[in-house]
């Protein structure tokens, strides 16, 4: 399947020499990945010794089920590195183990088989309480992972393709049973690294570590057609600890989105995402770049995001919850942000996503607080900035700081209710709501 790219600007290309020159200035970026260290294995097997064959046609199902159960049964704490040779090794979906480093070769592509009705399924996620498409069960993803530590997905760049297209289909045509499976879900697993590979065509969201502490994913490529629904880039969700880093993503969905946990189901289980790092992404997408929600209700705080750049995209930053969701949303930080021909710039709304069904709370209201946005240039941005809040719970201690955004035509608008907050060298005029350096509650000053 062919995916299409925008072609990147003159203004961007600018942006990014500076980015890189400004790097190279200060000595080696800043990083995260350093929270999860790479192991090195001292043990090797290829899944061709288990009879995998790469022409695009054989089966391989039993050979990676084969060749992971030998690192399972080995009881090794140093682990062992699964080496994927070059070829595309036709497979239905997989489960890893811990202490494992599935790695793919330059060329080497693992392409998930396209036989919907054979697709198996899992249970719900307890924080969601049934498929997020659909009542009931999900299909499980396509490589997965549950209660596992010390795992790596790793290479030279080789592929993880889901052949979402049938899903794609699927959805479209309102003919789902399920959920779709997503392309790499870790379940209640600690101390993951993904890195130095392609995932593309996701059915469903492309990365999902949920109930995980301790993940890294870093210089990683993720890939779908604009008109995917649904295919999410990477979804931290009730996680903590987490470093995403120097990955490029342009997919039918948010890049990134960190997510924990759906209404009652998500209040019930009670686990927010947390300590989370989003820096130096690049890429697409018809929705956000990057967002914070809509699932919210176990709480999402501490979330660190920066040096973004974003072109051709419907929303840059988007914090999003709604009515019943509960939760709160606080100690955000997003700078160092860079949009081009994009339709809204930053949108914090209070009205956005459905519920899993008809018991969800109306009175649990989701607070959203202490929210810092600074550094943010966009040029050919229809709208600034909307920021809509709840009556019965505004959100607060909102800081917009050094925000410049120009649009097409003429100079892009603000649109807010229900907020409380301050603004400092912000362009166009933001509204009434944002125009004082300390608001109630609260001040920005010591933050600009």
């Amino acid at each position: 399947m062919r995916v299409s790219r925008a072609p990147i600007s003159l203004s961007l290309l600018f942006f990014l020499s500076a980015v890189l020159n400004h790097h190279l200035l200060l000595g080696a970026p800043i990083t995260c990945s350093g929270i999860v260290p790479m192991k090195h294995r001292t043990k090797m097997l290829s899944v061709s010794d288990f009879g995998a064959v790469g022409d695009g046609k054989t089966l391989n199902t039993k050979a990676f089920n084969a060749a992971i159960d030998r690192i399972r049964n080995s009881n090794s704490i140093d682990g062992t590195l699964l080496y994927v040779p070059r070829g595309v090794y036709l497979s239905q979906s997989f489960n890893l183990t811990s202490h494992m480093t599935l790695y793919l070769a330059d060329g080497a592509v693992i392409k998930a088989v396209q036989d919907t009705e054979k697709w198996p399924l899992t249970d719900p996620l307890p924080s969601y309480g049934r498929g997020r498409e659909r009542p009931g069960r999900r299909y499980i993803s396509f490589i997965h992972g549950d209660g596992l530590n010390d795992v790596v997905i790793t290479g030279k760049n080789g592929t993880i393709d889901g052949q979402g297209e049938p899903w794609w289909n699927m959805y479209r045509s309102g003919t789902l049973k399920f959920t779709r499976p997503g392309l790499v879900e870790f379940k209640n697993s600690t101390n993951i690294v993904i890195s130095h590979v392609v995932l593309q065509n996701s059915p469903f969201w492309t990365l999902h570590p949920v109930y995980c502490s301790g993940v890294v994913v870093h210089h990683v490529t993720i890939l779908a057609p604009t008109d995917s629904y649904n295919t999410d880039g990477i979804d931290p969700d009730s996680s903590s600890n987490v470093c995403i880093e120097d990955s490029y993503i342009s997919t039918g969905d948010d890049l990134v989105a960190v997510k924990s946990g759906w209404d009652e189901y998500g209040i019930a289980y009670n686990r927010p995402s947390r300590d989370i790092t989003i820096r130096r992404i690049t890429g697409s997408s018809p929705f956000a770049g990057i967002a914070i929600g809509s699932e919210t209700s176990g709480g999402i705080q501490n979330i660190t995001v920066e040096n973004i750049t974003l072109y051709n995209s419907g929303i840059g930053i988007h914090i999003k919850t709604n009515i019943g969701r509960g939760g709160s949303i606080q100690g955000i930080t997003i700078s160092g942000v860079y949009l081009e021909k994009v339709r809204t710039g930053i949108k914090i709304s209070g009205d956005t996503g459905n519920h899993p069904d008809d018991n969800f709370n109306p009175t649990a209201l989701p607070i959203v607080r202490g929210i810092t946005i600074k550094n943010v240039w966009g040029i050919k941005v229809e709208r600034a900035g909307m920021v809509q809040g709840l009556k019965d719970s505004p959100f607060t201690n909102l800081c917009f700081s050094n925000v410049t955004l120009t649009g097409t035509k003429s100079s892009p608008i603000w649109k807010c209710s229900y907020v409380v907050g301050a603004a400092n060298k912000v362009n166009p005029t933001p509204c009434p709501e944002l125009t004082a350096t300390t608001q109630q509650g609260g001040s920005c000053e010591n933050q600009f």
